[in-house]
């Protein structure tokens, strides 16, 4: 992973659904196995990257079980495929199996609640770079916000595999407790120990939780919690790499740390992509040219999702 991209050939490929969990109110995760060609791709997914899954033939759900606010758009059709990153992906002989991370807020979304086991779905990919570990670094530092937990918990699984030296550090933040995107966190003891969330407490990883009304962990933005640890613990920064994925706000304010700290920084942007290939240019990223006052647009499915954070124009 010391590259910021892949080589792996994409393509479409049929996944059959292995599992489909629910893990908050409105939070799953879903399973995917694929065998072939496709597990022979997918088997080489790094984290960062994401597909694009054709959900336009499921079902909807019952419309007592459709939220009040989601009504409205249930019913429409759906067109275009959806870009979702991996949280995790294993591989065994001719088999490869992944898990996305999902929110049910529209009605693409929705429909994929109804999928369960045995059912199968249309992936483009893999698509997109990854996040990199240059080799001088010997402590990560994640932060993630929302939905952004899924590609850094698949990170943190391969850091923990393949980068035993590196120690690693998460910070995850929601507004309240019921939209942190986890389990659920764990208990008085473990917390004490600084272990909060099980997802990267099984890989050895320390967490820290902020919620803007305090509901679980501390009182606030996580980035506020961020740069509280960082300013406790920057004697070493130029061993350190920020990694990052979020809503665009937080991220520009991780970037505004990593500046000021003068620690390198990789974030995962996220935007509307309809094809996810660089063909419909429909997920511009603005991006400063080295060396100039001038700035170019960068595609997030083919250039990204990853950047480096001092490039992106915020």
């Amino acid at each position: 992973m010391a590259e910021n991209g892949s080589t792996v050939k994409k393509g479409e490929f049929t996944a059959n659904i292995f599992s489909h969990n629910r893990i908050g109110e409105r939070f799953y995760r879903l399973g995917l196995e694929f065998t072939g060609e496709g597990a022979a791709a997918f088997g080489e997914v790094k984290p960062g990257q994401f597909a694009q899954l054709d959900v336009s033939s499921a079902a909807l759900p019952a419309a007592g079980a459709i939220a009040e606010e989601l009504a409205d758009t249930a019913a429409r059709g759906i067109l275009l495929r959806r870009p979702f990153s991996f949280c995790d992906v294993s591989a065994e002989g001719d088999r490869t199996r992944v898990e996305i991370l999902y929110c049910a807020l529209g009605p693409a979304t929705l429909r994929m609640t109804t999928l369960s086991a045995g059912d199968t779905v249309s992936v483009i990919g893999p698509l997109g770079n990854s996040f990199c570990v240059p080799d001088d670094k010997k402590m990560a530092l994640m932060v993630t916000g929302g939905m952004g937990a899924g590609p850094l918990i698949h990170l943190a699984k391969v850091l923990t595999a393949d980068y035993a030296s590196i120690d690693v550090i998460v910070f995850a933040g929601a507004k309240i407790k019921k939209e942190l995107p986890f389990e659920k966190p764990l208990d008085a003891i473990a917390r004490g120990l600084g272990f909060s969330l099980g997802e990267f407490a099984k890989f050895g990883i320390k967490s820290h939780v902020a919620t803007d009304d305090g509901s679980v962990g501390y009182e606030g933005l996580v980035t506020d919690c961020f740069s509280e640890w960082l300013n406790k613990h920057s004697k070493s920064v130029k061993e350190m790499i920020i990694y990052a994925c979020g809503p665009e706000i937080m991220l520009s304010r991780v970037a505004e740390i990593a500046k000021e700290k003068n620690i390198d920084c990789q974030v995962s942007m996220e935007r509307r992509m309809a094809c996810g290939i660089g063909v419909c240019q429909s997920c511009a990223v603005e991006c400063r040219v080295s060396g100039s006052n001038k700035t170019i647009y960068k595609l997030c499915c083919k250039d990204g999702p990853v950047f480096d954070a001092k490039e992106v124009v915020f």
